[in-house]
């Protein structure tokens, strides 16, 4: 049985809590690895080793830490195929959507090669009678990640790049799910030339968080997960006077109006609905046609898509998706089935029996497709995480765009229209933080932030872009004045700058 521990201070160090958790093979449902959870010491053995680290990382000049990035980049790429496989092993999903996984992560990688420039801040000469001023950027000390199963390459990129290139030390809670491609991705940094105690991975669940929520020396904190958990980060970390940025949960619509490419509308549902099994915080899990003849039309397109969906391992190429990671998972969205069908929405594909022939214990569900669902539903109300498409029909566009206006959920939608003028109005209107016009999911590149509104999202500075760079540092500014012509004397009324 292969064990793993954590990555402190440069390796691979074995768990000595004496609690572990079991990783699974998502495909055959068996176990493949005992995962160590981490108690209060191990955590604190990877504070002391980025406390110790950090000051002399900090120090560097940036072009320096830019160049380690530009190395880890390069292993990213040389080592594509093996990642993309040990991730798929553990998540599920087809090894080319583990690569995607991997590219996004590895384009912020790319962006803070940049960080030279992106720590640049202002100078103001002559502010004052002899009075120059300064703003500087330096970096929090140490920061901490906490992320989610579903993207186990790409979103601690999206928190450790930014953090590290900025001169911060960083500690990595991944999900305890899929643990295996974070650990590889701090070897690679480490080869890529990073001081050892830079980057610590620390395996576990809630005790580990916990743990970093209350340690009085990790200064910033950064959380992707469900929005309860997001709501309980940000709180404990803000009360602990940590720096925090946490993001939730998503029920992302997606409009189609009357004169949108029905062919076109249909294909990007399919693949923004399904792809990844659903298992996306920027899947589109809601169609909205607009008008009945646009429903019927939609709907009509859509049987017969999703139902020649290819469901298979990540083993076989030609596999649309796969399963889903645990076999909770699939037992919750099977039973959101169940409440819809309850509900009185009208199940047009229905993947509950599903079996894959060969892999008779995996986590696989079929693709679902419901029509006429109401915005009362369970289904329609909650994050359902699983391959399960909704058809919400709206009488107009007013009606359409009051939907996701309502929803508790802010984190992505899109519109598909040929209309100039309505993707305007709905780009400008639409309380949604990321939106698509005929893009169903409209995740920002790494040069532009990723963060939603409403109960997708706490806090004010979102995930990579420049808003990484200022979530990472503190602003110090400096007021300067030499000796020369300075008169004698206190000064006891307030300064002016006249």
């Amino acid at each position: 049985m292969n064990e793993i521990g954590h990555f402190i201070d440069g390796q691979r160090v074995a768990g000595t809590s004496g609690r572990s958790a079991d990783i699974f093979n998502p495909a055959t449902g068996q176990v493949t690895a005992r995962l160590a959870l981490a108690s209060a010491a191990e955590l604190q053995s990877a504070v002391d080793a980025a406390r110790a680290a950090q000051p002399k990382w900090a120090a560097t000049n940036p072009q320096r830490r830019a160049r380690i990035f530009m190395k880890f980049v390069s292993l990213l790429n040389d080592n594509m195929q093996e990642l993309a496989e040990l991730l798929s092993s553990e998540h599920g999903k087809t090894v080319e959507d583990s690569k995607g996984d991997i590219v996004r992560g590895l384009e912020v990688c790319e962006f803070v090669c940049g960080i030279p420039h992106l720590m640049k801040s202002e100078f103001t000469e002559g502010a004052g009678p002899g009075i120059d001023m300064y703003s500087i950027r330096q970096a929090v000390g140490i920061g901490a990640g906490i992320t989610p199963f579903n993207f186990p390459a790409m979103i601690p990129m999206w928190m450790f790049a930014p953090a590290i290139a900025c001169g911060n030390a960083f500690i990595l809670k991944p999900s305890e799910r899929d643990p295996s491609v974070p650990m590889r991705l701090a070897e690679l940094m480490m080869e890529a030339g990073l001081p050892k105690g830079v980057l610590q991975v620390v395996n576990g669940d809630k005790e580990a968080v916990d743990g970093i929520l209350q340690h009085p020396e990790i200064g910033a904190v950064s959380f992707v997960g469900s929005t309860p958990i997001a709501a309980y980060v940000y709180a404990e970390a803000t009360k602990n006077g940590k720096r925090a940025q946490t993001f939730g949960g998503a029920k992302n619509h997606m409009i189609i109006m009357p004169d949108a490419d029905l062919d076109q509308a249909a294909d990007a549902l399919i693949g923004a609905g399904y792809g990844s099994a659903g298992e996306r915080c920027m899947a589109i899990s809601v169609a909205v046609p607009v008008g009945e003849a646009t429903a019927n039309a939609l709907v009509e397109k859509l049987v017969p898509r999703v139902e020649a969906l290819k469901i298979g391992p990540y083993t076989d190429s030609a596999a649309d998706y796969g399963p889903v990671v645990t076999k909770a998972s699939q037992q919750k969205i099977l039973g959101l089935v169940e409440t819809g069908l309850q509900e009185g929405a009208k199940l047009l594909v229905d993947g509950r029996n599903f079996r894959m022939q060969g892999y008779e214990d995996g986590f696989f569900v079929g693709s679902c497709l419901f029509d006429h669902v109401t915005p009362d539903m369970e289904i329609y109300k909650q994050e359902i995480f699983g391959p399960v498409l909704s058809v919400v029909r709206a009488k107009d566009y007013e009606a359409a765009i009051d939907l996701p206006m309502r929803h508790e959920y802010g984190n992505g939608v899109a519109i598909y229209t040929r209309d100039g003028d309505a993707a305007r109005d709905f780009a400008s209107r639409i309380n949604i933080g990321m939106v698509g016009i005929n893009v169903p999911i409209p995740t920002p590149l790494a040069y532009h932030s990723f963060g939603g509104w409403k109960r997708s999202s706490f806090g004010d500075l979102n995930q990579h872009g420049t808003d990484s760079i200022r979530f990472w540092t503190r602003t110090k500014t400096v007021t300067s004045r030499w000796p020369s012509g300075i008169k004698d004397g206190a000064e006891f009324s307030m300064p002016v700058m006249r």
